[in-house]
């Protein structure tokens, strides 16, 4: 009997002991409260509510400033001259095949394969060099045809950079190593993937600044207006989902933007359409907005009239015909694209996001995410403008470079002397070139 006393009393003494302990313990500790200070003061709220909406807010003003000068820098280029333009979109496709190769990137740092990178930027540079030497040699032959140091590069460019590539090709297959061979032809694939979607198609936008200003201008300006219009018609009224790639795009917001998109296009081209900086060629990289261009005005800026086709009943006073410039009923389809084609453009960067299970491209732009993701529509648009222009609306006719071109590669030295001789005889008819030119020029190419 005494036993069991005595371990009951110890049993006692310990628990005595441990709340004691706990005491001291908690009196110690300040940070947590004690079991009075847990009766009356209230527990204190959860603070992450708070932290998620200051977030969102430094986000949305750090996505509104950067807007404002990525806007701002775009609208200062552009009036400041084409060579600008070109500079930025220069920049814009390099940025984006970086962000967009970086994807696959990783995998190849792990297994540390060599000249994995190097051959990216490899091919990067001569597809710039072949799309860049095309458009230069297209448009300003004049310039380049008749200097004595670049016409061997502008009459052999094409199998320069064929060469070029050649030996990327031949360096690939020399750098396949045991046991990575599926994987370094993926990288190649993915290599040749981000070639054709960015650099190639930005090469088309770039032709398009050299078609005139507008060409490039309004087919970007549709693709914002549409994304804007888009946002804002589907918080409005949007309830049906429109693709499940991307579950925030609904089918009215789709429609709605369509329309806004056309009456935006509509009045804009009717503002843009009346100033040459914008409609005319570049036959000048040094001019900007105030020293303008000058040409021959392309017949769709000209305005028409058009017999409508019905006669509208007399109490309703409507015009039987409509004075028009026909470049706004191309404009309707360049809308009609902007709005219903190209956004496909970023449900695609939606899926290639999806399949590598990133958030953006990269963090190029603060509050946008990288430089494709606010790109992804623009390079199909600008894409297709440029093919229909020079399907529906470009005027092809024999420009100085043309002739130049045709007279270097396809006549002989003779032939050539005897092409100056016929022009310089018909200057001095026309009473352009004093006479004594054509006896000099004579006398010269006898020699």
């Amino acid at each position: 009997m005494t036993k069991p006393k005595k371990d009951v009393k110890f049993q006692h003494h310990d628990k005595a002991r441990s709340r004691s302990s706990n005491d001291s313990q908690d009196a110690n500790d300040t940070s947590s409260p004690t079991r009075s200070q847990q009766l009356t003061k209230p527990e204190p709220q959860d603070p992450t509510p708070q932290s998620e909406y200051e977030k969102k807010k430094q986000t949305f003003i750090t996505r509104t400033i950067w807007t404002l000068v990525m806007i701002i820098f775009f609208f200062v280029a552009m009036f400041s001259g084409h060579i600008y333009i070109i500079f930025i979109v220069t920049a814009i496709q390099i940025i984006s095949f970086k962000e967009v190769i970086a994807i696959s990137n990783v995998p190849s740092r792990a297994r540390k394969l060599r000249f994995t990178k190097t051959l990216n930027w490899y091919f990067l540079g001569t597809t710039m060099y072949f799309l860049y030497g095309e458009s230069v040699i297209y448009y300003f032959k004049h310039i380049i045809l008749v200097d004595k140091v670049l016409l061997p590069f502008a009459t052999h460019h094409r199998f320069i950079s064929f060469m070029l590539y050649v030996m990327g090709f031949v360096f690939f297959v020399v750098s396949l190593e045991k046991g990575h061979y599926k994987f370094q032809f993926q990288q190649f694939a993915w290599t040749h993937m981000a070639l054709y979607l960015i650099v190639v198609q930005a090469h088309f936008i770039m032709n398009n600044i050299f078609e005139g200003m507008i060409w490039f201008f309004l087919p970007a300006a549709l693709v914002i207006t549409n994304d804007i219009f888009a946002y804002i018609c589907g918080i409005t009224f949007g309830r049906t989902q429109l693709i499940k790639i991307s579950p925030k795009k609904t089918v009215e917001g789709f429609v709605g933007a369509w329309i806004f998109t056309i009456i935006f296009a509509f009045g804009l081209s009717n503002v843009l359409m009346r100033y040459p900086y914008f409609t005319c060629p570049v036959n000048n990289l040094g001019a900007n907005i105030f020293t303008g261009l000058e040409c021959d005005p392309n017949p769709v800026f000209l305005p028409h009239t058009y017999q409508l086709p019905f006669i509208p009943p007399n109490w309703t006073h409507l015009p039987t015909k409509v004075t028009v410039a026909p470049v706004q009923f191309h404009i309707m389809i360049f809308a009609t694209f902007a709005s219903l084609i190209a956004p496909f453009g970023g449900f695609f960067a939606s899926g290639l996001k999806r399949t590598f299970n990133i958030k953006d491209f990269g963090d190029s732009i603060p509050g946008h995410g990288g430089m494709t993701d606010r790109m992804d529509c623009q390079f199909i648009m600008g894409f297709f403008a440029y093919m229909y222009y020079q399907s529906f609306i470009a005027v092809y006719k024999a420009s100085v470079g043309s002739v130049i071109e045709t007279a270097i590669t396809g006549l002989n030295p003779e032939q050539q002397m005897e092409v100056v001789k016929g022009l310089s005889k018909h200057l001095v008819n026309q009473g352009i070139i004093n006479p004594k030119v054509l006896e000099y020029l004579g006398e010269q190419l006898r020699r």
